[in-house]
């Protein structure tokens, strides 16, 4: 394809224009794709803001069916003997530790864990932090919510059944949960909120890595690229016509 342009004539290769079009797709792709997940942080951001309006009462009848985020009321019994280390947990300031995930046997039937926090590690490794909680009954309140999940794994790590309690476990599924406990649990887990005992350092808001808002400007920088290279594509492609007559000669 050729065209003239003033004193230059446009007249890209076809490998230049095949190259610039991949990027260009991937590029917008990509930007697109950010958008989305800004449109989803937005959207959990609102749930968690209309889970707070209302206040369900949590049994094993009604606990698949609750949304995330759903402010929860339940009365039962922790079991202090057998509590999760999740671990590799930031605090709200990046610092590394755990999240203690405490067994509680609800008075009306069933189990559900309940986050009761961040918990600060030991100086060493194999320190396990005093994390041990009144078993008497009680009534407590949080917000419904799922296990932690890595960013990227390459399968579950195996987990030591002889391991002492409290046991530490790094990102376990719902089912590596169950089987470490040796019992059924209900979907989920319950946030403890942070003005009820018993627990450690919480959080008021979402538990997000980043707002939307770095998603979006990693979309303007991801569409910033492909605008650039649009603009290299036609730099590269125009030609003087004095280039033309030299080549022909």
């Amino acid at each position: 394809m050729r065209m003239r342009i003033g004193s230059r004539r446009f007249s890209p290769t076809i490998f230049a224009t095949l190259l610039t079009l991949a990027g260009i797709g991937a590029f917008s792709w990509l930007g697109f794709w950010q958008l989305g997940r800004a449109a989803e942080k937005r959207g959990l951001i609102a749930q968690y803001e209309a889970g707070a309006h209302a206040t369900v009462d949590l049994d094993a009848a009604n606990a698949a069916t609750l949304a995330q985020y759903q402010h929860v009321r339940l009365k039962g019994r922790y079991d202090d003997g057998h509590q999760i280390l999740l671990d590799n947990m930031p605090s709200r300031h990046g610092r590394p530790g755990y999240r203690v995930a405490t067994p509680i046997e609800l008075s009306s039937g069933g189990w559900i864990l309940i986050d009761r926090g961040w918990r600060e590690p030991g100086v060493t490794r194999s320190e396990i932090p005093d994390i041990s909680v009144d078993t008497a009954e009680r009534t407590i309140a949080g917000r419904i919510d799922s296990l932690p999940r890595a960013g990227m794994a390459l399968g579950e790590a195996p987990t030591d059944a002889s391991a002492p309690w409290p046991r530490v476990m790094n990102f376990p599924t719902a089912q590596a949960a169950q089987q470490a406990l040796n019992r059924p649990l209900l979907p989920g887990l319950v946030l403890l909120d942070p003005d009820q005992p018993d627990g450690y350092e919480r959080s008021t808001e979402v538990r997000l890595p980043f707002g939307p808002e770095r998603h979006i400007a990693y979309a303007v920088q991801w569409f910033a690229f492909a605008a650039a290279a649009l603009v290299i594509y036609v730099i590269l492609s125009l030609r003087r016509k004095d280039d033309d007559r030299v080549q022909g000669s």
